[in-house]
């Protein structure tokens, strides 16, 4: 994903997390993922917690639990309470965090069998991004659904449109924006704050060309897009998983550009960009083996960063760190 504030899932800046996932095993049914959790478990909601089952088949609930001193149950009156509880986790994972804003789950994506490329995770939200998410999202911003084909010449008023996968906090987004007017960008991320801010700079830059799309890219890319419906393919600083047990999660892989491929017109290019030696490797090997696209870079490597990629500050932390950046531009054909 695009620069982020660091945070404790990503490796050395400018790395962060890409709003996308590839196949993983479920979370255990009735636990509630901390970053789609909007507020605290209530009592009622962490009642099964406090159930404990005797060796004469009765259940006994707490009184911390319940409100109650204490009371006996049945082995079935326990496992309605624990399907209760289960029950208002899942909608918790499912209520937006500001109402009429980008839904905490909209896809319900962290219930599909895949190993995700991104961790959602809740961050503070400043008083200036939440004023703008409540303002511009029923405008600006959509979820990820899976429900609906996207009409691209509707959502950008007929604009060539460019798919950025992960912005961060959005400056790099909102800067591109506003340099070129002309295109549309249709930015996807899961992470509110960040959305929040992108909405906000392309309001006071009068910029008018950008979405902000919730949620996993996987599903926008493989349910959500018309084929050939894409000028171009934007994956900035994604998270480069550095682990050699996490390269599975990483987002450029064969499996992610087969689902990319159709929905590129002819000649749109995909534009990735990493500070991570090992993974920008990865990248070009990837990239370079797919029958369906052709590195731009006359010497088959790396090309020179495009002059409409600004040079972000957290890139700049990383150059400064003695990072070296790598840009890849591959045409699809």
């Amino acid at each position: 994903m695009s620069e982020q504030p660091p945070n404790p899932t990503t490796a050395p800046a400018p790395e962060a997390t890409d709003a996308t996932a590839t196949p993983e095993a479920a979370p255990a049914p009735g636990t509630a993922d901390a970053a789609t959790v909007s507020g605290s478990a209530t009592d009622d909601a962490t009642v099964a917690d406090a159930v404990t089952v005797t060796d004469d088949a009765t259940t006994t609930v707490t009184g911390s639990a319940t409100g109650s001193t204490a009371a006996d149950v049945t082995a079935d009156e326990a496992a309605a309470l624990r399907a209760a509880s289960f029950e208002r986790q899942r909608r918790l994972r499912q209520e937006p965090r500001f109402p009429g804003g980008p839904a905490a789950d909209p896809a319900g994506s962290h219930h599909e069998r895949r190993i995700r490329s991104f961790q959602p995770r809740r961050s503070r939200v400043t008083t200036g991004q939440q004023d703008a998410l409540e303002r511009l999202w029923p405008r600006w911003g959509l979820d990820i659904d899976g429900k609906r084909v996207l009409d691209l010449d509707q959502l950008f008023d007929g604009l060539p449109v460019v798919l950025e996968i992960g912005f961060g906090m959005g400056e790099a987004t909102a800067q591109m924006a506003a340099d070129d007017p002309g295109t549309g960008i249709l930015a996807v991320d899961v992470h509110t704050p960040g959305q929040g801010n992108l909405l906000g700079l392309a309001d006071k830059a009068g910029s008018t060309n950008v979405r902000v799309a919730n949620g996993d890219a996987v599903i926008l890319l493989r349910e959500m897009l018309a084929p050939e419906s894409l000028d171009g393919l934007r994956v900035y600083f994604p998270d480069p998983w550095p682990k050699a047990r996490h390269h599975k999660r990483r987002l450029i892989q064969p499996e992610f550009l087969d689902l990319v491929a159709p929905v590129l017109k002819p000649g749109a290019v995909v534009h990735c960009a990493t500070d991570w030696e090992p993974y920008a490797e990865q990248m070009l090997e990837v990239l370079t083996a797919h029958p369906r696209f052709e590195n731009t870079a006359a010497d088959g490597g790396y090309a020179p960063r495009p002059a409409f990629r600004p040079l972000t500050r957290f890139e700049g932390q990383g150059l400064d760190k003695g990072h070296v950046v790598h840009d890849l531009l591959f045409a699809r054909v």
